[in-house]
C-alpha cells in the first residue's frame, strides 16, 4: 500500500484516540460470543431448537474473517476516518436489527451485517492507532488495544446469561446502542483523514482466494467441533480451505499489489506474532469456554455461578496490567512470551485437578493465575507484532495479522468444543468432567507450538519498543538515556 497522508503521523500516543478504538474491539470481540449462553432463550423466543441458534454465531465470525483482508485497502481507498465511523453506524443499526428480529433467518442476516461492519471497525481502528504512535510508544498503544481480547471472552458467558436470565436476550444486542452513538460522535472528533498516497485497484483475485479458504477453513472446523459432526461437510470445508488457500499464497506471492502482504512474514517478530501468537491466542480463548461448561456439565454449577467464577480470569487480566510493560523492559519479549507459555500449561494442567470438592478460594487463585499469564502472552505477541513494521507498510501488514488473529480466536473454541469430543472417546461414560480434563492436557500440548517459536526467537526482538537491554556478561547492559518505556 501507498505511504499514508493527511494528518496520520507517527507521535506520541493519543489516548482518547485508542480507548475509542479499545471500546469499539471491545463491542466486536463481546458479539462473537455473548449469545451462547442465552441460545436456549433466543431458540424458544423464534420458536427453532436452541442448536440452531449457532449459526448466528457462525455467521457472524464466519462474515469477520471473510472481510477483515479488504479492510487496509478500504482504508487506503476512502480514508480511515470514514471507514471507521460508516462501519461503527453499520454495526449499531445492526445491533438493532438483531435485537428486532422475529425469526432466525432474520437474526442471521442482522449477525452478517454486524460481522461486516466489525471487520472494518477493529482494524481499520487498530490501524489508525498504530500509524499516529511513535515506536517508542508502541507498547502503551497495544496495552490499550489488548483489553477488549482480554476482557471480551470472559465478561460474554456471564453477561450473555445474566441479560437472557433476568432481562430479555435482546438486550445483549441494544446495549451497543448508546456505545455506538458515542463511539460515532468521539470518532468524529479523534479520527484523523489519512489514507493511502496511492489508491491501488483491488486485488480480486486474492481476496476471492482468501475468503473462499477462510470461510471453507470456518465451516470445517465448526462442523468438526460440533457435537454430531458431519462428516462430509468437515471434508468438504477443509479440502476447500486447503486448495484455495494454497491457491490464495501462491497469487498473493506474486502478485505486484496483492491484497494481503506477505512478504511481512519475513519479518521474524511479525511472523511470530501471526503464527505462534494465533495459536497461543486459540488456547486461550478456548479456557474460557471450556470453563464454564467444564463448571456447569462437569461439576454441576448452575450457569449463574459458572459465568461469575470465570469472570476470575478477567480479574487476573486486570491485576497484571500495570506489570506487563517492566516484565517485556526487564525479560524482553521472548522471555515474557516463554514465561505466559509455561505459566498458562501449567495452569490447565492443574484444571485437571478440580473437583467438585476443590476450595472456592484456591479455584479461583487458579483462575487468577491463568488469567495473568493469558494477559502478559497476549500483550506480548500483540507488542511483537508491529514493531518492526515500517509505518507505509501498516496497510498491508495489518489486515494479514487481524484475519490470522481472527482465525486464532474463532477457531479456538471450535477447537476447545473438538477436543472435549475427543475426550469423551477415552474417558467413561458416566464421566463428562473426565472428557474435559483431557482437554485441558491437550490444549497444553497444543501450546508447544508457540513454545519452540519463542524459543527461535531473537533474544532482542522487539527491543526498540520495549526498552530491553540483554544481560552481558551476567549484567544489564545499560540503557541509553530515558527514551525507553516507563
Amino acid at each position: 500500500m501507498g505511504a499514508d497522508v493527511g494528518t496520520e503521523r507517527p507521535g506520541e500516543l493519543r489516548r482518547g484516540l485508542a480507548l475509542l478504538v479499545a471500546g469499539a474491539s471491545f463491542m466486536e470481540f463481546l458479539d462473537g460470543t455473548v449469545i451462547a449462553p442465552a441460545a436456549p432463550h433466543i431458540a424458544d423466543d423464534l420458536r427453532v431448537p436452541a442448536v440452531a441458534v449457532n449459526v448466528a454465531i457462525t455467521a457472524y465470525v464466519l462474515t469477520l474473517a471473510v472481510l477483515i483482508p479488504i479492510s487496509g485497502w478500504l482504508a487506503d481507498r476512502f480514508g480511515t476516518r470514514r471507514v471507521f465511523m460508516v462501519a461503527i453506524a453499520g454495526f449499531t443499526i445492526a445491533s438493532v436489527g438483531c435485537a428486532a428480529a422475529t425469526s432466525l433467518p432474520l437474526l442471521v442476516a442482522a449477525r452478517v451485517v454486524q460481522g461486516a461492519a466489525g471487520a472494518m471497525m477493529v482494524p481499520v481502528g487498530r490501524l489508525v492507532v498504530l500509524r499516529t504512535t511513535a515506536k517508542s510508544d508502541l507498547v502503551k498503544a497495544i496495552a490499550y488495544l489488548t483489553w477488549p481480547a482480554l476482557a471480551a471472552p470472559v465478561v460474554a458467558p456471564a453477561l450473555g446469561g445474566v441479560l437472557a436470565t433476568y432481562a430479555s436476550w435482546r438486550w445483549i444486542f441494544l446495549i451497543n446502542v448508546p456505545l455506538g452513538v458515542a463511539a460515532l460522535v468521539l470518532a468524529r472528533r479523534l479520527v484523523p483523514e489519512g489514507r493511502g498516497a496511492e489508491a491501488a485497484g483491488l486485488d480480486w483475485r486474492g481476496f476471492l482466494l482468501t475468503a473462499a479458504g477462510v470461510a471453507a477453513l470456518v465451516v470445517g472446523m465448526e462442523a468438526l467441533g460440533a457435537t454430531r459432526p458431519d462428516l462430509a461437510v468437515v471434508a468438504l470445508g477443509l479440502g476447500v480451505a486447503a486448495v484455495a488457500l494454497t491457491a490464495a499464497v501462491r497469487h498473493l506471492r506474486r502478485a505486484r499489489r496483492p491484497l494481503l502482504d506477505l512478504q511481512a512474514l519475513r519479518i521474524e517478530t511479525f511472523r511470530v506474532a501471526a503464527l505462534g501468537g494465533s495459536g497461543f491466542r486459540a488456547v486461550m480463548t478456548a479456557v474460557p469456554f471450556l470453563l464454564a461448561l467444564f463448571f456447569q456439565l462437569g461439576l454441576g454449577w448452575t450457569a449463574a455461578r459458572a459465568g461469575a467464577v470465570v469472570i476470575a480470569l478477567f480479574v487476573g487480566n486486570v491485576v497484571v496490567k500495570p506489570a506487563t510493560t517492566w516484565l517485556m523492559r526487564e525479560l524482553g519479549i521472548r522471555g515474557v512470551m516463554l514465561l505466559a507459555i509455561a505459566g498458562s500449561a501449567v495452569c490447565l494442567l492443574a484444571m485437571v485437578l478440580l473437583q467438585a470438592s476443590t476450595p472456592l478460594p484456591l479455584l479461583l487463585g487458579l483462575l487468577v493465575a491463568s488469567g495473568v499469564f493469558r494477559s502478559i502472552g497476549l500483550t506480548a505477541y500483540n507488542t511483537t507484532a508491529f514493531a518492526d513494521i515500517a509505518p507505509d507498510r501498516m496497510s498491508a501488514a495489518n489486515p494479514l495479522m487481524s484475519t490470522v488473529q481472527e482465525l486464532g480466536a474463532g477457531l479456538g473454541v471450535a477447537v476447545g468444543a473438538l477436543l472435549v469430543r475427543v475426550g469423551g472417546t477415552v474417558v467413561a461414560e458416566d464421566a463428562p468432567d473426565d472428557a474435559f480434563r483431557v482437554a485441558f492436557v491437550l490444549l497444553a500440548v497444543l501450546l508447544v507450538l508457540p513454545l519452540v517459536e519463542a524459543l527461535l526467537l531473537s533474544r532482542t526482538a522487539a527491543a526498540a519498543v520495549t526498552g530491553h537491554r540483554p544481560r552481558a556478561g551476567g549484567r544489564r547492559r545499560p540503557r541509553a538515556g530515558s527514551a525507553q518505556q516507563k
